[in-house]
């Protein structure tokens, strides 16, 4: 029997939840040296920690294999989010099913007079969030005077969050004989500062890898302009056309813009974010279950402790702020011995402090050009090759109506018409600015071919909303030129410099003359780059005054600038 050391009643409910054998977090956390003791446990996400405190529990909760009658609390698990809190009780109602387990959640966001009847009708293990729990605690609705275990589920998330205070008046409530269990995927500094108050000779106990942040992640760093980041999302998500996908943000703002950008362009996608109440999480995540929705567009805290079986990519469209908050992002994907890739959206500018955290954390990150048109297509055409191919079932009116087809058509345009019906379906991707393959240096103006430029300057800068994204088609369609003729981009508070090789400067000029008319934005050669602190032209005396063209001859100036704001896809 492979679960032999443990009761029975667990056992039975390992088995039948599929379970051959332990993962090495359950192990430890059951060894006959974890028994009775406090522990301070460091895991990977998806390595099955709830499991694991779940049996560590049970020598404490168990009484002959038999639960008692169900009163005030024996185990109380304390989680940073209603979806984590929601999430574990799941997971501990299938493990303790054999043995009647009454089971109550406390989370912010629900009914607080239904919390307060389940604690006043007996509970043997209760579930909830810090700030609910502690409100039932002061309002006499949760007696913790009984209780034997003390679990903090993603305690380091809890303390970023802010919730120490309430961590300290919950545990400050309960028994010293108690035993405490931390668990998380890290363990930093005040994680440890928590538990030398409230633990005793625990033993700690680390199954995450020394030279690896996530053995079944693949992780992707794809550096990319900053103007062409939400271009870049859109090619990412085509290109690997995952099952269920997970895309981080930093703000709630940035979640409801993305996720809308989304929708626009033909992709199924939910939005997790503080703003959504309880029953709109539940609906988003029920359409991610049942693959009405394929996208997650989500901030860090929103999407703490969500398990998709099928999500097998995680995007981070915003950097996260630290290397810890990088795993337990990227942690949602590659769980239970599944693969999943972790895609790390890279501005330009900040390729180096990205560097930096990787090599903190001991990730070995592939650096990846964007996914272009011609790579998506590439993969359309194979995973449609692969769907047309494969064997199945019709039935007598399939038959029929592919018969009638052939009557009126020959096979050739059917398939044509196949093929069509299918790419019709899919979101089309995005041209990108054509800048991935420069080095650092490079990026910065120093591009192979441009050692011998001319700037030039239009008066449009940050406060006008100018952008790389039209700003490099305007200079194209008013200069007569390709992206390729284009070097360095440089916007300013109020003007925009760029390069023109000294080659076609001339010819340039004169396009940019006749093509005077098509818009108000003034183009007019430099005196010279740019500073490169991003200070405008404006200051060392202003796109108004009179400048000579590339090759002598009389000054140009078309007529003054208005506001423009950058185009929408």
């Amino acid at each position: 029997m492979p679960f032999e050391n443990l009761p029975t009643v667990l056992a039975d409910a390992l088995t039948a939840r599929g379970y051959e054998a332990l993962t090495p977090v359950q192990a430890e956390a059951t060894a006959d040296e974890a028994v009775g003791r406090d522990l301070i446990v460091s895991a990977q996400t998806g390595s099955g920690k709830t499991v694991a405190f779940g049996l560590a529990a049970a020598p404490d909760l168990l009484v002959d294999g038999k639960l008692p009658l169900a009163g005030a609390p024996l185990a109380l698990v304390i989680a940073p989010t209603r979806e984590l809190a929601l999430q574990v009780s799941r997971e501990l109602g299938w493990l303790y099913a054999g043995a009647n387990a009454r089971i109550a959640t406390c989370v912010g966001g629900m009914d607080a007079s239904r919390e307060r009847r389940a604690l006043n009708g007996g509970a043997h293990i209760v579930v909830g969030t810090p700030g609910r729990l502690r409100d039932h605690l002061e309002r006499g609705a949760l007696d913790l005077g009984s209780l034997r275990v003390a679990v903090l589920d993603e305690a380091d998330e809890m303390l970023d969050m802010g919730f120490r205070d309430d961590l300290e008046g919950i545990l400050d409530t309960t028994p010293e004989g108690r035993r405490t269990l931390l668990f998380s995927a890290t363990m930093p500094k005040p994680i440890v500062a928590l538990a030398k108050r409230y633990q005793r000779d625990a033993l700690r106990i680390s199954t995450v890898g020394e030279n690896r942040g996530h053995g079944d992640i693949a992780y992707v760093a794809v550096p990319v302009a900053p103007s062409d980041i939400e271009h870049a999302v859109i090619n990412l998500l085509r290109f690997y056309e995952a099952e269920t996908a997970m895309l981080f943000c930093a703000t709630r703002d940035n979640v409801r813009h993305l996720h809308a950008s989304l929708v626009e362009r033909g992709f199924a996608a939910v939005a997790l974010s503080g703003e959504h109440s309880q029953n709109e999480r539940n609906s988003a995540l029920q359409a991610l279950r049942d693959r009405r929705a394929r996208v997650c567009v989500a901030t860090d805290v929103a999407a703490r402790g969500i398990d998709l079986p099928t999500l097998s990519l995680v995007v981070h469209v915003e950097m996260p702020r630290d290397a810890e908050t990088l795993q337990h992002r990227s942690g949602r994907t590659g769980r239970a011995g599944k693969k999943g890739t972790a895609v790390l959206i890279v501005p330009y500018p900040r390729r180096r402090r990205v560097d930096m955290m990787l090599k903190g954390a001991r990730i070995n990150a592939e650096w990846r050009d964007p996914p272009t048109v011609e790579d998506i297509r590439a993969q359309d055409r194979e995973r449609l090759l692969a769907d047309l191919l494969a064997p199945v079932e019709v039935d007598e009116e399939d038959t029929a109506l592919a018969e009638r087809l052939m009557a009126e058509k020959t096979p050739a345009e059917i398939a044509a018409a196949l093929v069509r019906a299918h790419r019709a379906a899919l979101p089309a991707p995005e041209e990108l600015v054509d800048r991935t393959a420069l080095s650092p240096l490079e990026q910065k103006g120093h591009r192979a071919g441009f050692d011998d430029t001319v700037w030039f300057r239009m008066d449009i800068g940050r406060r006008q909303n100018a952008d790389a994204r039209w700003i490099l088609p305007l200079i194209c369609r008013r200069g007569h030129v390709t992206k390729a003729e284009v070097g360095a981009i440089r916007i300013g508070q109020m003007e925009t410099s760029f390069q023109i090789p000294r080659s076609i400067a001339d010819r340039f000029y004169d396009a940019v003359k006749r093509s005077a008319g098509e818009d108000e934005v003034t183009i007019i050669p430099g005196d010279g780059p740019p500073p490169q602190g991003g200070g405008s032209a404006r200051q060392r005396g202003g796109p108004n005054r009179p400048q000579q063209r590339p090759g002598g001859g009389a000054p140009y100036r078309a007529k003054p600038a208005g506001p423009r704001g950058p185009r929408r896809g």
